[in-house]
């Protein structure tokens, strides 16, 4: 039986005008157990994400200014994604698609001079590029640097710190992205938001874009065909 893929949809808020301004996309899988995360993406057939992608984007009838999809280096390079995501931005528009280039390990590793003539074509198609976890795995600084000049967002997630936003180290880190983001014109986006106390730090911060179950956890975006009951 072929694995079963389908997006789930998260809100992004804008903290100061209390208004979600973007969505989330984030592939899951159905297991017995019910959905969850795939082992790894890379391992997923890029056909499979291809059509999975563009039938998601087809029926998005959401009016938000930005639609997001994770994006491995390895998805990145790879024609048939690539095709899917920008024929995703023109179903999509106005609205823009934001590609986040995840932390994510593959099992070949790209350099970014090999990397930055795909982002510049999607950046030429309208999209924009987004650098996800930064400060962890090979999204630290030194590994983006050539690239951030491209960005035009990077999120900071709480979720891959297992302290808190409580922990000084870990505000040392959101400091010094902070400071990154400001230097170089960037949305940043604070996520793995869980509760109040989270939110209430992040105001103090001054980061007003946010992320996570506090407000709103990932629901299933159902395709047509799909049973009412699918995944329950």
């Amino acid at each position: 039986m072929k694995p079963i893929y389908r997006y789930f949809v998260q809100p992004q808020l804008d903290g100061k005008t209390k208004t979600v301004f973007g969505y989330e996309l984030l592939i899951k899988e159905l297991t017995p157990e019910g959905w969850r995360l795939p082992e790894s993406f890379t391992a997923i057939d890029p056909q499979v994400i291809s059509d999975l992608l563009l039938e998601t984007t087809r029926i998005l009838g959401i009016k938000v200014q930005y639609c997001s999809v994770n994006i491995s280096r390895e998805q990145l390079i790879d024609t048939t994604v690539a095709k899917a995501i920008i024929q995703s931005q023109k179903q999509l528009y106005p609205a823009k698609l934001v590609v986040e280039l995840t932390e994510e390990k593959g099992p070949e590793c790209y350099p970014d001079t090999k990397l930055i003539p795909h982002l510049r074509k999607f950046i030429e198609y309208g999209m924009q590029i987004s650098l996800d976890d930064v400060g962890t795995g090979i999204n630290d600084f030194k590994s983006i640097q050539e690239i951030l000049p491209l960005a035009s967002e990077i999120k900071f997630a709480l979720q891959n710190f297992r302290t808190g936003l409580k922990d000084p180290k870990i505000q040392q880190k959101l400091h010094f992205w902070h400071a990154i983001s400001e230097e170089y014109g960037l949305r940043m986006i604070l996520e793995g938001i869980e509760d109040s106390d989270d939110a209430k730090m992040s105001k103090d911060f001054n980061i007003s874009l946010r992320q996570g179950y506090y407000y709103g956890k990932p629901k299933l975006l159902r395709l047509p065909g799909d049973p009412v009951d699918f995944g329950f």
